[in-house]
């Protein structure tokens, strides 16, 4: 065998893993870099190591390897692929905390306040991001309300929320390894879910109306779940249209039609 894949927290990493299953020195071979290492969203979640090919190169007579090339110019080459080094982690508030996986509540750990690591894990979050933030907690029937304050806030949400959401889908996970039953927290700062929620009503009447005078369906920009919902609710009563969603996540759409 003349080549063979290895993987490592960082590059060097990778290539020793390979020499150690060679028994060989770094003069030896000829690496690839198939992958470069990731840490992933807020370094938790989309994690990547490294992965590099090594091929053994042969030797002529008296030891001396044989290379086309001088040694100095077979060094480690990269792939055009290193646009994939960064991933993120962007859930939708409801879908989200549906796929939050099965045996997260199975890691019970007794004497530690789930909701106190919750908001622990957001104040830290916070401070890695250079803001110091105030958690209020809101206990309802069904899920649990965090509300976020302080200043600098906009970077916690994000665009359209879209950070929020992503944290909100992290809280529940930490919330949950310290919990023997599930439990659902919502994500809030300076009242952004009330507000985006009236902001998206307001576009479906204006244009519902638009829909009514033309008569010509419109197809609404890509949504999360939560929002093509607020959607559908203040249209289902609405007369001379109705709505319905198309298209796969995380480009799913709401189409509002005139009704025949």
């Amino acid at each position: 065998m003349s080549k063979i894949v290895a993987t490592g927290k960082t590059i060097e990493d990778a290539v020793a893993q390979g020499l150690a299953k060679w028994g060989v020195s770094r003069d030896r071979v000829s690496v690839q870099v198939l992958s470069q290492p990731s840490r992933g969203f807020l370094g938790l979640f989309g994690v990547k190591e490294a992965k590099v090919e090594l091929e053994l190169l042969p030797e002529r007579a008296g030891g001396e390897l044989q290379s086309e090339t001088p040694l100095a110019k077979q060094e480690v080459s990269i792939k055009a692929n290193q646009t994939e080094t960064a991933a993120t982690v962007s859930m939708p508030a409801e879908e989200a905390v549906e796929s939050t996986p099965a045996d997260v509540n199975s890691t019970g750990h007794e004497g530690k306040d789930p909701y106190h690591e919750a908001i622990s894990f957001l104040q830290e979050t916070g401070r890695a991001m250079g803001i110091e933030v105030t958690i209020e907690m809101e206990k309802g029937k069904d899920y649990t309300t965090l509300h976020i304050s302080g200043s600098g806030l906009g970077l916690m949400i994000g665009r359209r929320g879209q950070t929020l959401d992503a944290l909100q889908y992290l809280a529940n996970i930490v919330a949950n390894r310290y919990s023997d039953s599930y439990l659902r927290i919502v994500l809030d700062a300076e009242n952004f879910r009330e507000r985006r929620k009236k902001t998206l009503e307001d576009l479906a009447d204006r244009l519902a109306a638009r829909v009514l005078k033309t008569r010509k369906e419109i197809v609404l920009e890509p949504m999360s779940a939560p929002e093509r919902k607020v959607i559908h609710a203040r249209l289902q009563a609405k007369g001379g249209v109705k709505t319905y969603s198309k298209g796969d996540e995380p480009n799913r759409r709401v189409v509002i039609t005139p009704k025949m």
